[in-house]
């Protein structure tokens, strides 16, 4: 019956957590995942990362396909939905074909955006979001000499770390004036900062791209700034961040603002669709304030919160924000949202790693540490808590943040 089917529009991390929940939490009814590429879903943190190493594609798939196949879960691959009807509970896909559903699960992520630069299509200028473009990356950077990375965020910072690991040349372009400056504090960024440029990566802060250099050929062979320095490479990744894939449920009517809008439940203006993820923003537990996290576990924390209320078990959305970045040795961690923190505090409580404390209000919302996982554990318990953290509490014990919480 078609009023008993789910159909989730996306195959990522969101979109698998959301198939393996519903049937983790009871719910009986047809399951259909549909997705725009080919072959099982799979793990996308690693691509910047251990794929990038390795190239073993098996290691990044979530279950093998015998798991969908025993969990009544059916995968439509490489298709891609083009229209939703909502008035007659319908998806359409580019090939024509019809799918009625009783809920809609919108998972369709991002896309990378694409920065105002002149020849971004010469050969070898390369940009990572999924497998494919992953596999082609790791194919050049074989035989790359230099590579420039434009934009110095996470993704950009980690396969900076990982082409500096093969011993290639790298430098990093950034508009902003320091490194991954939409997620961490500054002490973070200088603590980033240091750790690339001491393995001998090159960091242009506030610097801007203006143009690729052409071979002559249709090949790159550096970028030109804004002020006219040029800058010789072989090799460039675009690295300029995302925007959200809410066209489909703009052009269905549902209400989208940076993202597809829903609720503390994760249901969009109709009832009968929800969205996680990337492509949406809900109200953050906390501070009430509307966001949107490209975060993996914010898009499995978003399905799960889907799953129990389509199983008759509604709880809203209310878990703490975590993230993530392996970048060479070091691995950075952020639990909480800084964004509205009016004061920090910076710590070295090991060799070599860091603690930032941020507080809003004299609360704390947000801890980030790099090479400090029992920190970033213990904030994550702290933060899931229903017990706010005082900064007056913490700063008692010397902003012990580990001793803190086995006293209370």
């Amino acid at each position: 019956m078609t009023d008993q089917r789910i159909v989730i529009v996306g195959g990522g991390h969101g979109g698998f957590q959301m198939a393996a929940s519903l049937r983790q939490d009871g719910y009986p009814g047809e399951i259909l995942l549909v997705g725009d590429e080919p072959g099982l879903p799979y793990q996308r943190p690693p691509l910047s990362k251990a794929y990038l190493k390795d190239g073993d594609e098996a290691r990044l798939h979530f279950r093998p396909r015998a798991f969908f196949e025993t969990n009544a879960i059916e995968l439509i691959e490489q298709t891609r939905v083009t229209r939703i009807d909502p008035a007659a509970r319908r998806i359409i896909t580019g090939e024509g074909a019809e799918i009625g559903y009783g809920h809609l699960v919108l998972a369709t992520g991002s896309r990378n955006a694409r920065p105002p630069v002149a020849n971004l299509d010469l050969d070898n200028v390369l940009s990572l979001r999924n497998l494919a473009d992953a596999a082609d990356l790791r194919a050049r950077l074989a035989a790359a000499n230099h590579v420039l990375v434009i934009g110095g965020g996470f993704i950009g910072m980690e396969f900076a770390a990982v082409a500096a690991g093969f011993g290639v040349e790298v430098t990093v372009i950034e508009g902003a004036s320091r490194l991954m400056a939409r997620a961490v504090s500054d002490t973070v960024s200088s603590h980033v900062l240091k750790s690339h440029e001491s393995r001998g990566t090159r960091i242009r802060l506030g610097r801007f791209v203006s143009a690729l250099i052409d071979d002559g050929r249709g090949r790159v062979a550096g970028a030109r700034l804004s002020d006219g320095t040029e800058i010789a490479g072989d090799m460039v990744l675009i690295a300029t961040g995302v925007v959200p894939n809410s066209e489909l449920a703009a052009e269905a009517g549902l209400a989208v603002s940076d993202g597809v809008e829903v609720d503390n439940l994760l249901c969009t203006s109709d009832p009968h669709i929800s969205a996680l993820g990337d492509c949406c923003n809900f109200p953050d537990p906390l501070s009430g304030r509307r966001v949107r996290l490209e975060s993996v576990q914010a898009a499995t924390d978003h399905a799960r919160t889907i799953s129990k209320r389509l199983a008759g078990r509604p709880v809203p959305y209310a878990a703490v924000p975590w993230f993530w970045s392996d970048q060479g040795e070091n691995k950075l961690q952020i639990a909480g949202l800084g964004a509205g923190a009016d004061e920090r505090i910076a710590l070295e409580p090991e060799k070599g790693g860091l603690v930032v404390l941020g507080f809003a209000a004299g609360r704390l919302v947000s801890v980030e540490t790099v090479d400090s996982a029992p920190a970033h554990m213990t904030a994550r318990r702290l933060l899931a808590s229903n017990r706010p953290v005082a900064q007056t509490d913490l700063a008692a014990v010397n902003y012990d943040l580990v001793g803190y919480a086995r006293a209370v």
